[in-house]
């Protein structure tokens, strides 16, 4: 049983947080061990289970980008020791992002940092914007066209955690 199933939600990017929190509330009190105390071991080892499914799911489902990894999992998206390959203009990008960061160890400039920042940020703004799009579209599609849409929301995923890196990177100079 996957989490949207749990929750009895449709699998999607878009979901009501009311509704998940309100789920978690209802399953947390259906499978709280402390109402099992008098049932066989082996009853109270099932409603431990449930109720660790149950807060993961919440963990997941609450969280837009953990959600998004996990339907993406769901799919077959991602694998252990996926080797993606990003896209050669991005990594382009990213290639002088890090040169950048690089000459920043060795020559610390507050004004090619904040310029730096705001490069960064405008490629995270856009990433979001593709993001928003593209699972929206997903919620309203089935099928071929739905694989298609997460092939690409995939690659923006994947860009976007290559970007978390590059502004954990960032951040250290700011300390």
């Amino acid at each position: 049983m996957n989490y949207f199933e749990l929750y009895d939600l449709p699998l999607s990017f878009q979901i009501d947080s009311a509704l998940v929190k309100k789920k978690f509330y209802e399953l947390s009190k259906r499978y709280h061990p402390d109402f099992y105390v008098n049932e066989s071991d082996e009853k109270q080892a099932e409603i431990l289970e449930l109720s660790t499914l149950n807060n993961k799911a919440y963990q997941i489902l609450s969280d837009p980008l953990k959600r998004i990894e996990y339907v993406l999992s769901l799919n077959n998206m991602l694998a252990d020791g996926d080797k993606y390959v990003l896209p050669q203009d991005f990594l382009m990008d990213m290639m002088d992002v890090n040169e950048a960061l690089m000459e920043m160890e060795f020559d610390h400039d507050e004004l090619k940092l904040a310029e730096l920042s705001g490069q960064i940020d405008a490629m995270e703004m856009t990433l979001f914007d593709e993001l928003k799009s593209a699972t929206d579209e997903f919620d309203a599609k089935t099928g071929e066209d739905a694989d298609n849409i997460l092939l690409m929301i995939k690659d923006i995923w994947y860009r976007q955690k290559y970007l978390l890196r590059i502004r954990e990177s960032l951040n250290k100079f700011k300390a």
